[in-house]
């Protein structure tokens, strides 16, 4: 009962329903509204009449899907009618645009008239890119598909047949490979004659499963060569020469059961009567055939798929029709095809091998997913899935002469979905870039840390740095066997390194006025400090870069750097930065994490410092230096210091873009800072130096647990060496991208 009410306030709450549309370009004022509409929408018009291919170009045609519907076999529900059905075509807009950002409108057709349904969607032709037909129910939805696909120029796509097929495809693709049977010599026997069923057992038939070897069966029974009784043209195509006449029949023997019919259909004596290490794929919603408890009940030997999501590999479209149609619209193909369908199937089976990243582990309450038994099919909100699956479709069009507008480079076409995923995939893909034209050696202190292990292993296989680990040589390869990682990277153990007794003899000339013995400095290089050692290769040229702290607090990698490569001389401290970034742009702030109460000295040097890391990343920074006053409107000593490391900037670095002291939203608010016609900053500032530590590190964490913002860094500046720490608790992602901004670092040094 409480998820019943939960589910209709979700729906009710606020704004009604679950989409609405917004404009994607200006509309404030009179002149946008002359180029919006009348009369400067005159000109996209009549380049469209002359080249209609403009459309694409002048309109959101290119990016824009119809969700057809006429509610006639809705989810699990039945014929609720086309009005009933609509909160779930709603929402199906929803996963195409979380998943693909592409724009939906949903459209519910009031008739079970096939014909009319056909006629509709010729007739949105101009409108839309392609069209996804869903729950119309079998076989009517047969007969509309393969009319629109023959009279249509965009992408037809009925989802409850090909989704479901290419999902359970990609999941059997595994299943077998793991238990070591080859598709052309299974038994598979389909329960339900649907639009799934059929699509799914040609699909199987596609990817070599025999015809002879595949019983389909109804709720009458096998499919079987004679059969009268409940019979049409669809189901005839399965129609087997057969002495079996029961689902019970069928079964026994099997290697593999799908289920698309109804809850409870299978049986556990079905089950045991199986092939040995069966796959059952019991696809009912909301309730399987039989469950994993049940079917794990009779023997242990069985592989299962649902298509729920509290059980192990679920069977879910959504990972299946967002990427199909992104790849297909982005290629402009013209229908979606057998080669395309199978390009998914492959694309979507292979990244389930691999290593599963740890956004993917924390959208799923931090567990645990490798390739086997229980992870054969990848997770709906695994970001990857996107990379894989659209660029194998374009790709399937391209090869099979479908796609009419061929993608040239595959590689920046990768690069351009992953900034649709965020500000922040796309500025760090180009600091990755950066990184690969020279990658650079990275010392990293904690070397048997899983996490480092696992970063170190993208690292080598993406070219961006060349990983050092340092630790235990022994618990280090252990660790890595342990997580089928294969590493040919140096690893360093202190206590028997040839280089210890070196840096040593360096540590102590470096520290024997601060108290350090050479005892002692042999003691923490061998035994205590891992940092320390780390640090050394960095000052003695051994390594380029550091990157630590993934299991210590952030003072106790600095210290350690600050006592063996030091800050940048002529500087009073070093700095932390962090890299803000938003859905529409991006901000550093600065200093978020090291200079407690900065004078107006050590305010300039971060400033200046956060200017030249802007800089390295190629973007054209714009200072602003904050404080409760603007500009003088408040005297106070508070605000005098700000005042005053605005002078010392605009002193030292005349020709960067500098302004202060001012608040923090005249920084960022291009209409308040217009009052200011005497300001250098002609718009909003990207770089935002904080007084003090109290509000650099209280803002940046308000703005990325309230405000959305993803945090990148910290970003030590002022080391003389390329020193970075890490922060606990960082994901293997976060280290990635902060080897990526340390190698960047060190090709600047």
């Amino acid at each position: 009962m409480a998820k019943f009410k939960d589910s209709l306030e979700y729906h009710s709450t606020g704004r009604k329903g679950k989409i609405e549309v917004i404009s994607t370009k200006p509309c404030q004022t009179a002149e946008d509204l002359s180029l919006a509409y009348s009369p400067g929408v005159a000109q996209p018009c009549l380049a469209i009449q002359e080249n209609p291919e403009d459309a694409y170009k002048y309109t959101a045609k290119g990016n824009l899907v119809a969700v057809v519907s006429n509610g006639t076999a809705v989810l699990g529900l039945g014929n609720l009618g086309a009005l009933a059905g609509k909160p779930v075509m709603e929402g199906k807009g929803i996963l195409f645009k979380r998943f693909a950002d592409i724009d939906v409108f949903d459209i519910e057709l009031d008739t079970e008239n096939p014909d009319e349904i056909i006629k509709a969607c010729q007739l949105l032709e101009p409108t839309f890119g392609g069209i996804n037909l869903e729950d119309i129910k079998a076989p009517e939805c047969f007969y509309i598909e393969e009319t629109l696909k023959k009279t249509m120029k965009i992408p037809v796509f009925h989802d409850d047949q090909h989704g479901t097929a290419i999902i359970s495809s990609a999941a059997l693709l595994n299943a077998l490979h793991l238990v070591d049977k080859k598709m052309e010599d299974i038994r598979i026997v389909v329960n339900g004659a649907g639009a799934s069923a059929n699509s799914c057992a040609k699909l199987a038939i596609a990817l070599g499963v025999k015809p002879n070897n595949m019983i389909m069966c109804d709720t009458k029974g096998v499919i079987y060569k004679g059969r009268v009784e409940g019979m049409n043209p669809y189901k005839e195509l399965f129609a087997a020469e057969t002495h079996f006449r029961t689902l019970e029949e069928a079964a026994a023997g099997a290697d593999v059961l799908f289920g698309l019919s109804a809850k409870g259909a299978f049986t556990k004596e079905m089950v045991a009567s199986m092939a040995p290490n069966p796959i059952i794929f019991a696809m009912a919603n909301p309730d399987p055939e039989i469950t994993p408890e049940d079917a794990l009940a009779v023997r242990k030997d069985v592989m299962i798929a649902t298509g729920r999501s509290d059980y192990p590999n679920q069977v879910n479209n959504v990972l299946g029709f967002p990427f199909i149609f992104r790849g297909a619209l982005d290629c402009r193909a013209s229908c979606i095809n057998e080669e395309m369908k199978l390009a998914a199937v492959k694309a979507l089976a292979q990244l389930a091998r691999e290593e599963v990243p740890d956004s993917v582990c924390k959208a799923y309450g931090n567990q645990k997913f490798v390739f086997g038994p229980n992870y054969i099919i990848p997770k709906p909100f695994d970001p990857r899935v996107l990379l894989h699956v659209a660029p194998a479709i374009a790709q399937a069009a391209m090869d099979s002469g479908v796609a009419r507008q061929p993608i040239e480079d595959m590689a920046k076409y990768i690069e351009h979905l992953e900034s649709t995923q965020g500000k922040s995939k796309e500025i760090m893909r180009m600091i990755i870039n950066k990184a690969k034209s020279d990658p650079k050696t990275i010392a990293f202190p904690e070397g048997d840390n899983e996490k480092i292990l696992r970063a170190a292993k993208e690292l080598v296989e993406e070219g961006i740095a060349k990983p050092i680990l340092i630790g235990d040589k022994i618990k280090i390869e252990q660790k890595m066997a342990e997580l089928n990682i294969e590493l040919d990277v140096p690893i360093i153990e202190p206590a028997d390194s040839e280089l210890t007794e070196g840096y040593a003899e360096e540590l102590y000339s470096l520290r024997q006025r601060k108290g350090l013995t050479q005892t002692e400095s042999l003691r923490i290089l061998r035994r205590k400090s891992r940092t320390h050692f780390g640090s050394m290769m960095v000052r003695m040229g051994d390594a380029d870069a550091l990157l630590g702290g993934i299991d210590t607090h952030y003072p106790e990698t600095i210290r350690p750097a600050l006592e063996v490569v030091g800050k940048q001389q002529g500087l009073s401290s070093v700095h932390g930065l962090y890299m803000m970034v938003f859905k529409k742009g991006v901000y550093f702030l600065a200093d978020t994490t090291v200079t407690i109460d900065p004078t107006a000295e050590e305010l300039a040097e971060t400033a200046i410092l956060a200017a030249e890391k802007v800089r390295m990343l190629d973007i054209e920074p714009r200072v602003a230096m904050l404080s409760f006053s603007n500009f003088g409107s408040v005297v106070h000593p508070h605000a005098r210091k700000v005042r005053r490391a605005v002078e010392i900037v605009k002193e030292r670095a005349p020709d960067l873009i500098v302004e202060g002291e001012m608040q923090s939203d005249t920084a960022v608010v291009p209409d308040l800072l217009e009052g200011f016609t005497f300001s250098k900053l002609k718009n909003s500032a990207n770089i935002l130096i904080f007084p003090d530590l109290n509000s650099g590190n209280i803002c940046y964490k308000l703005l990325h647990h309230l405000g959305g913002a993803e945090a990148i860094g910290p970003i030590l500046m002022g080391m003389s060496k390329p020193i970075h720490v890490l922060q606990r608790g960082d994901s293997v992602s976060d280290i990635v991208n902060m080897a990526a901004i340390a190698v960047v670092d060190a090709q600047t040094m």
